[in-house]
């Protein structure tokens, strides 16, 4: 799949935005591909770069000023967003999905009513296959704003922490998965 294609129709050379995109996605990409190739994961190497790739493709509609992103909506929806528009590309529904399902650790239905979120509750926001959830762990080591480093688990468990104990939790399980076999997690 030319996720290439995709990306230049929707963020248009020589802008910021593009920069940001193309940085961040490149980074969860890189990180993505490395863990796929450490751990032995029974994933498709073009499926992982294209999904890591793509897995923001609907910050362009947010509402994010802080990351050049001039659109109406707000960021939560970034995910859903973009699953559609990938959804109206073609793209098969595995991408859509991790798209859909990046967001945190995963949003349930409980996070959407107990923080008001503007996320319909007809549609599934956690991550189920391998494929999304390894796209959403490496997601949490970089950040599109700031100086685009590496977080360490600790820095990424403090963020999630601050969300819910449930979101850390679920990120607890994903590192547990992904993460490097002697670190440990600090509680």
């Amino acid at each position: 799949m030319d996720f290439q294609r995709i990306i230049d129709k929707y963020y248009p050379a020589d802008s910021e935005l593009r920069d940001i995109f193309m940085a961040h996605s490149r980074q969860v990409a890189s990180l993505a591909l490395e863990i796929l190739e450490k751990k032995s994961l029974p994933l498709d190497k073009n499926m992982v770069e294209t999904a890591a790739m793509l897995h923001d493709i609907g910050i362009f509609m947010t509402d994010a000023p802080g990351i050049e992103c001039r659109g109406s909506h707000p960021y939560i929806l970034h995910g859903r967003l973009g699953a559609d528009l990938l959804r109206k590309e073609g793209v098969a529904e595995e991408i859509a999905l991790v798209a859909e399902r990046h967001t945190g650790s995963g949003i349930t239905v409980e996070d959407i009513a107990r923080q008001n979120l503007p996320l319909s509750t007809d549609r599934y926001y956690m991550p189920e296959s391998l494929l999304e959830k390894l796209i959403c762990y490496a997601d949490k080591f970089y950040s599109k704003s700031g100086k685009g480093g590496k977080k360490t688990v600790d820095e990424i468990r403090i963020g999630m922490r601050r969300h819910s104990t449930e979101s850390l939790e679920r990120f607890d399980n994903l590192h547990r998965i992904f993460g490097e076999d002697n670190h440990k997690i600090n509680s």
